[in-house]
């Protein structure tokens, strides 16, 4: 459904601007009204990495007023494959830096506030404060979590979108919308779990030219919820998968709530759930039915030694590091391509740090192979026998 604008309008543009923005301005139902709120808009985007970097060019570029870009991280040569507000000369330097730059090269008028912080729940609320809209960017559960609570307190709106290998989802979450429309929040979606661990861009990679994708999707939520028009998505999920070259579309509802009027527990939601919410990486493995075993180094050295074939799918560029002795080295892709190739032998799976693993187990289980996963990969049978030669 569509929504009343979030901003009113300024008076009038500047001339430059009238002339920059003129391809908005003749758009049926965009107009110049339109383009007077975006100028009077603030958006706060969180994160100025692989999501937000595309976002604060949009944003930009589109004409609003203010962007306030929260982030402490430093420019690294990893970051240019996909951030690509950044350039090979900004290494080494804030983020935020950049932010200040290219939007001053895009939109004379737009004001930037660069804050190079950590956004936590002490400070959350008050970085937060005065924005109409949020966009999250940031890589992290435990600060997407953070970012949403200060948004429901706040009671804005949130621009969510999340991005993994060659998927990705987008979303607006809305803990206080106008009247007719069902609050949502991240919860209903994905429930609080202290315990959850999604994997990092460096341990399972990212496909570059969907983080501008996702970005550019972000800022097209944002415009709309300034400027009422079009239809956000507030109650929907757009599910990205990039190998397919799929969009889909999943209902969100609100999270079952408990008769005297609170928030259902975990629990409670299962037994009601009929949101629809996607699985936390569309497109994945189905979870198998039995758990995949979880193997200690010294289980799974002994696995070995009794036949089982101990499978390392990280990349080339991983395994030139060191190995594993006596592994059989094959890449997640090749695995998931073909899982029957293994063999009939048992198979202890082991990547950087188990989540590849994970995939592999679950798709070597599902073609009949016995699969289990070295808990931690790598890195867990590093430390332990860099402990057992201390300990000799």
């Amino acid at each position: 459904m569509a929504f009343p604008p979030l901003v009113e309008p300024v008076a009038e543009l500047t001339a430059a601007e009238s002339t920059r923005t003129a391809r908005h301005r003749v758009l049926a139902g965009f107009g110049d009204v339109a383009q007077r709120r975006l100028a009077a808009a603030h958006v706060a985007v969180v994160g100025a990495g692989g999501l937000g970097s595309p976002a604060v060019l949009a944003l930009a570029a589109a004409g609003v007023g203010t962007l306030t870009i929260i982030d402490d991280d430093l420019v690294e040569a990893s970051n240019l494959q996909r951030q690509v507000m950044h350039r090979t000369r900004d290494v080494g330097a804030p983020k935020v830096d950049s932010a200040v730059r290219i939007a001053a090269d895009l939109s004379p008028t737009t004001v930037v506030r660069a804050v190079r912080a950590v956004l936590t729940p002490a400070n959350a609320v008050e970085l937060l404060a005065g924005a109409h809209v949020v966009v999250d960017g940031t890589d992290t559960f435990e600060t997407r979590e953070t970012v949403a609570a200060a948004c429901e307190q706040l009671g804005v709106p949130l621009v969510w979108g999340v991005v993994q290998e060659f998927h990705a989802q987008v979303t607006v979450f809305w803990s206080s919308p106008p009247a007719g429309a069902a609050p949502v929040r991240l919860a209903d979606l994905y429930p609080p779990d202290p315990a959850r661990d999604a994997p990092t861009c460096a341990q399972v990679g990212v496909l570059g030219a969907l983080c501008l994708q996702v970005g550019s999707l972000l800022s097209i939520e944002a415009i709309k919820l300034i400027t009422g028009v079009g239809e956000p998505l507030l109650g929907r999920v757009l599910v990205i998968d990039a190998l397919r070259g799929r969009t889909s579309e999943v209902p969100l509802r609100p999270a079952a709530t408990t008769a005297g009027g609170g928030r259902a527990t975990p629990a409670e939601r299962g037994a009601a759930a009929e949101r629809g919410a996607p699985a936390a990486r569309p497109g994945a493995e189905p979870t198998p039915r039995t758990p995949i075993p979880q193997l200690t180094p010294t289980e799974a050295l002994a696995a070995q030694q009794a036949g089982a074939v101990l499978l390392d799918v990280r990349e080339p560029f991983e395994t030139e590091r060191g190995v594993i002795p006596g592994s059989t080295l094959r890449p997640l892709a090749e695995v998931l391509a073909d899982p029957g190739r293994m063999g009939a032998a048992p198979v202890v799976v082991v990547c950087q740090v188990g989540m590849r693993a994970q995939r592999a187990a679950a798709a070597l289980r599902g073609a009949g192979i016995e699969a289990s996963v070295l808990a931690g990969g790598i890195e867990a049978w590093t430390r332990e026998t860099a402990d057992a030669a201390v300990d000799a």
